[in-house]
């Protein structure tokens, strides 16, 4: 037995086939996260070009010298613009998380099933000896408590913060308006006080509960092969959920 062999671990094989096999199956078994979040940075990265383009025309209207990119990532204008949709996307998660644990729409794949008992209802508590646990649910106690209720309030301080920020960005590039007018400046609170500032994220908010609702009510109807956001092809209008 010759010292390479005692580093190899017995029914493993590390030939460039099986990993290039391993690194094939993880990108398979990860491939809608990887696609959204790749789209994510290119739309971003895309709207920072677009927005850098749009100050500067607007700089240049004023009579004031144009920013470079780096510059206007830091921005406000692109603090704001970012911001009021993060904070709407953020909204529509929490509350479609939060909604769907008690209310139903019959028919709709987005919803439980009224009529039967669902496996997300069960009681964690009984499964705390299960090894594939996780482990708040073998820990039990306060970290179980917030951990069934984890989804929600991860997308809850997502929004809190984004709303935030919004309101940060939102207010310094309005007062950079109201100096060019001869006016004054206004405190954070006052401009989350605006009409302005409302005007913005609510345009929003009412378009994000149009399209989760829309795709509550048009999944009891219509149909997409292979999707997981559809029923079976086949499947009655009636049954709900999976």
């Amino acid at each position: 037995m010759n010292g390479r062999s005692l580093c190899v671990k017995p029914g493993l094989n590390y030939s460039p086939v099986n990993q290039n096999l391993i690194m094939r199956r993880f990108i398979r078994n990860q491939s809608l996260s990887i696609v959204l979040f790749v789209l994510f940075l290119l739309f971003l990265i895309g709207q920072s070009i677009a927005g850098h383009l749009q100050q500067n025309e607007e700089l240049n209207e004023h009579g004031q010298p144009s920013v470079t990119y780096t510059a206007y990532l830091g921005s406000s204008h692109f603090l704001e613009a970012t911001m009021e949709n993060w904070e709407s996307e953020f909204l529509q998660m929490f509350s479609y998380v939060a909604l769907t644990a008690f209310l139903f729409q019959k028919g709709s794949l987005e919803s439980k099933d009224p009529d039967k008992t669902a496996a997300v209802d069960r009681d964690p508590r009984k499964s705390k000896n299960r090894r594939n646990a996780p482990w708040p649910v073998r820990k039990g106690g306060l970290i179980l408590i917030l951990y069934e209720y984890s989804l929600s309030l991860v997308f809850l301080l997502l929004f809190l913060m984004s709303f935030f920020l919004h309101a940060v960005g939102g207010a310094s590039t309005y007062n950079q308006g109201q100096i060019e007018h001869g006016q004054p400046a206004v405190s954070l609170m006052a401009f989350m006080a605006t009409a302005e500032f409302w005007f913005q994220s609510l345009q929003n908010w009412q378009s994000e509960f149009l399209a989760v609702g829309s795709m509550v009510v048009f999944s009891i109807f219509l149909r997409q092969r292979w999707s997981a956001e559809s029923k079976p092809v086949d499947a009655p209008h009636s049954q709900t959920g999976e």
